[in-house]
């Protein structure tokens, strides 16, 4: 019996022939290493073509960091689990090393890019249409007025800190704004970008865990976070969602959409650059995000494609 999912998914992943054979290139390590080179120059020269620039923001935050911070942030009590310390991003070491977060800001205002590559747009505009239009989903959900809100997966903050003023400036009334990442690398850089100390704490934690209290948040969102997990993390994510949200409370998600023409229909060279340093990809656009968000208890609302690239997923706990 094929799932709807199945249906949905890209011929380039799962377990299709064209997947398989990605796959065996990315494992046969000649190929992925250039394959890994590729892809990260690939990001460097979108983004430079566009006017982000790519090497000078590295120098930048490797000047302006304090990597003292680190052992501030970092919490000891933190085990990594396995799918976190695989590569990720052309990265050997994933998101845990300074290269990463020295870059993720760049490479998240180049993904902003790629969303709308045939408008005349700047990186700017593109950033915030692709983060208003998840936003503009989110608000048809939330109460009139929100107090206490968790960005999981946060990274260097960007999802954040717009986040934050989006909704602080929508009710005009405070906001307690959370950021949690694995990565104290990222958290790092995200405090010190955050020069208005507008968000209430960064905690580096697990999603599964947050050690946050029961029923103290009116929305939790998971932005660009799970096609990096795989599918028994995100379960356990959306447990953790459930316990931590008020009743009442939303969790909200924007990730690539597999129903999309554009992911459906991505060059050979770019899905298999794309594959080659997203590891889960195939547990991803595999998985019944909806269904999984149901089975843990909550009220699914809607997914609807926010921008031509991603999906935005809504539930709520209920009362």
């Amino acid at each position: 019996m094929i799932s709807p999912t199945d249906k949905l998914k890209p011929a380039w992943a799962g377990n299709d022939l064209l997947s398989r054979f990605v796959n065996l290139l990315i494992k046969t390590k000649p190929i992925y290493g250039i394959m890994k080179s590729q892809a990260r120059q690939v990001l460097i020269k979108t983004a430079e073509k566009n006017d982000i620039p790519w090497r000078n923001n590295y120098q930048e935050l490797e000047q302006s960091v304090p990597k003292e911070l680190l052992n501030s942030l970092a919490n000891v009590d933190v085990i990594y689990p396995d799918y976190y310390q695989l590569p990720f991003h052309a990265y050997d070491q994933g998101n845990l090393c300074w290269s990463a977060a020295f870059e993720a800001a760049s490479a998240t205002y180049s993904m902003g890019l790629r969303v709308w590559k045939d408008e005349d747009l700047t990186w700017q505009d593109a950033q915030q249409r692709l983060r208003h239009s998840f936003f503009h989903v989110v608000e048809q959900y939330t109460p009139a007025i929100i107090t206490d809100i968790l960005d999981l997966g946060c990274s260097v903050g960007i999802s954040t800190q717009t986040l934050h003023q989006y909704f602080s400036q929508k009710q005009n009334a405070p906001i307690n704004t959370i950021g949690l990442d694995l990565s104290p690398y990222m958290l790092t850089v995200a405090q010190t970008t955050d020069t208005d100390h507008q968000i209430s704490q960064w905690i580096h934690g697990l999603g599964e865990s947050t050690g946050l209290a029961d029923n103290s948040l009116d929305l939790v969102t998971l932005q660009f976070v799970i096609h990096e997990l795989p599918r028994q993390a995100t379960r356990a994510i959306f447990c953790e969602a459930l316990r931590t949200l008020k009743p009442g409370g939303i969790l909200a998600i924007v990730d690539n959409n597999p129903a999309s023409p554009v992911i459906q229909n991505l060059p050979p060279v770019l899905f298999t650059l794309m594959k080659s340093t997203e590891p889960w990809s195939d547990d991803y656009y595999t998985f019944d995000v909806e269904a999984a968000m149901q089975e843990v208890g909550f009220d699914y609302q809607t997914t609807v494609p926010s921008d031509p690239r991603h999906r935005t997923i809504i539930g709520i706990k209920p009362d």
